[in-house]
């Protein structure tokens, strides 16, 4: 047998026993946690009955008295066979139990955490009919394509408000980065903004249409007490293009604002995000960056594929901040989306190094050495961050995550409760998601039109509802209000954008 085949068969199982002993040294270590968990739930659900507040418990994304598990972990040991570890099995029965309480105070009116969601889109109504993407672009080479027409072929049955969202799938690294910070550990606390930072990244891959571009002052809200989070989003400016978003979680809160650049350059289309991310803890902590450059390549010809590259800066106020950096995909690479860095001190010393990949999963080593382990065989001394939940059964031509699929959905009661703003109520998108082509692409059409009168409406002096300019830099920041406003139902100031314009409201509204 050729030496060189021995050697390589040799390589390769050296590679897969590295990776099963990391991976069961990570099971293990979940399970001391949840092991952990369990005790504090039993001693908390003792006192509750003795106290006779049990049944007063919210039933949120964590329980009062442990924050280790989330649903998002659940599914890690999911993963897991009976023959592996059937105890995680037995645990996991555990907290499914309806006894145990668990709380998030975010959502007062959505009702009960378990909202069951959607897990496939609706069957298409008609058959869709193919359009070319060049014959569409190829007259606007060098143009920000925000501002091109396209038919509703080319969209995602979402828009950029419900975009903005997506980036919060893995909101549970904050829960936990919140902890972490809580008990004294700001190196864990950074090494999980920075997971979650990349973690944004993942739903991108495999995704080719463009969302939905809003109207001036459409909205959008999430209300998830399942994640322990809401949030809401509103398209504040028309030109530019501006996006303003907030978020609440269990002892944090997320904001920013994002303007898209984007350029299309003959066989790519690349977009660059201008404005800042701010997450600030309840402690006081802070922690700001900026997103790096996205490029959609082969528009023409080849496959299609989508990367992340450039240098992100993660700055804290306090005792830590992170460098990541996303390298570019040559067209020879074998590893591709890979990301790198390191978290340092305040006194520029590396506290630990991370790597991993943007569309799967990140490590990390303490100490100032830098790791030369590769992402398909960690290390057996590298701790997991972060990792990509598994793709839904229904695939559709959108590529869209479990959690995009639930983004648009109507859950029964919500419609009630929305301002007639939000993106869940826009006809077009509405249309496109039913599979309903024909009538989306005159919906589309129509609001287009009425699109065009947005500039109007914004230098005769329009000002956008729930946010508004703070500070130097002139960031848009949420002014409170909409889940008051909501519980009471109060929408009479929010204009009907998705409805017939009329030439009135110019002059109503400055």
């Amino acid at each position: 047998m050729n030496e060189n085949l021995v050697k390589e068969c040799e390589q390769i199982m050296l590679s897969e026993f590295s990776e099963m002993h990391g991976q069961i040294k990570l099971l293990h270590e979940e399970r001391t946690n949840l092991f952990g968990a369990l005790r504090q739930l039993e001693e908390a659900n003792l006192e509750a009955g003795a106290s006779g507040i049990h049944s007063s418990l919210g039933r949120g994304k964590y329980s009062e008295c442990s924050t280790t598990a989330s649903s998002d972990d659940k599914q890690e040991f999911e993963d897991v066979s009976e023959e592996d570890e059937p105890s995680f099995h037995d645990t996991k029965e555990y907290f499914n139990e309806p006894n145990i309480g668990s709380g998030s105070n975010l959502s007062n009116n959505s009702g009960s955490a378990d909202i069951k969601r959607r897990t496939k889109l609706p069957d298409p109504a008609e058959k869709e009919k193919a359009v070319s993407l060049w014959s569409m672009i190829k007259d606007n080479v060098g143009k920000d394509l925000t501002r091109v027409c396209l038919p509703v072929y080319f969209n995602e049955p979402i828009s950029s408000l419900q975009k903005c969202f997506e980036d919060l799938e893995y909101s549970y690294l904050l829960d936990r980065a919140y902890e972490h910070g809580k008990s004294g550990n700001g190196l864990l606390r950074a090494l999980n903004v920075a997971a979650f930072a990349v973690s944004g990244y993942a739903s991108t891959e495999g995704r080719h249409c463009k969302p939905f571009n809003p109207l001036l002052g459409e909205t959008y809200e999430a209300d998830f007490p399942e994640k322990g989070i809401r949030f809401f989003s509103e398209k504040v400016s028309h030109h530019p293009t501006v996006i303003a978003s907030h978020c609440e979680g269990k002892g944090w809160k997320f904001w920013g604002d994002t303007k898209l650049r984007s350029k299309f350059w003959g066989r790519s289309i690349q977009v660059e995000p201008v404005g800042v991310l701010t997450l600030e803890f309840d402690d006081g902590e802070v922690f700001q960056w900026s997103k790096v450059t996205s490029t959609i390549y082969n528009i023409i010809l080849g496959k299609l594929y989508c990367d992340h590259h450039g240098v992100m800066q993660i700055r804290g106020n306090r005792q830590h901040s992170c460098t990541l950096k996303f390298k570019e995909q040559s067209l020879l690479e074998r590893n591709p989306h890979q990301v790198n860095g390191f978290v340092e001190d305040v006194a520029g010393k590396k506290a630990a190094t991370v790597f991993g990949k943007w569309d799967d999963s990140l490590y990390y080593v303490t100490g100032d050495g830098v790791s030369k382990t590769k992402v398909s065989d960690p290390a057996s001394n590298a701790s997991l961050l972060w990792k990509r939940t598994k793709p839904p059964l229904n695939v559709t031509r959108y590529n869209l995550t479990s959690f995009a699929i639930t983004l648009n959905e109507l859950t029964p009661g919500l419609k009630e409760m929305l301002p007639p703003t939000d993106s869940r109520l826009r006809p077009d998108q509405r249309h496109l998601e039913n599979g309903e082509y024909e009538k989306a692409n005159l919906e589309k059409q129509r609001l287009e039109r009425r699109q065009r009168m947005s500039r109007q409406l914004q230098e005769s002096g329009w000002r956008p509802r729930w946010f508004e300019k703070q500070g130097e830099n002139e960031t848009f920041k949420y002014t409170g209000g909409y889940w008051e406003a909501r519980g009471d139902r109060s929408w009479d100031d929010c204009p009907d954008i998705f409805g017939e314009f009329r030439e009135e409201q110019l002059s109503d509204s400055a």
